[in-house]
């Protein structure tokens, strides 16, 4: 992950996957960019179809780093030019 944005949430009301939503539109605005992967502690995994979700022993539990990798990125052929 090349930027990465550090995200804490301690409400027991929103999901996990509401508060990487939260994370994710932060990290978007801040570097213009969407975010793809997630980071959390072991303990705390949980799914999400949008990021790939990478358990981290280094993240502390209810925080979550929120970024793009770039290898997770699907490349298109360019299409040629006539």
């Amino acid at each position: 992950m090349d930027q990465g944005l550090l995200w804490f949430d301690a409400s027991p009301k929103l999901t996990p996957q509401a508060k990487l939503a939260q994370a994710a539109a932060r990290f978007a605005e801040r570097f213009g960019r969407p975010a793809n992967c997630c980071h959390v502690h072991p303990d705390q995994l949980f799914a999400d179809p949008a990021f790939t979700i990478v358990p981290d022993p280094v993240v502390l539990p209810g925080h979550l780093w929120v970024g793009r990798d770039e290898s997770l990125v699907v490349k298109r052929p360019r299409k040629r030019s006539a």
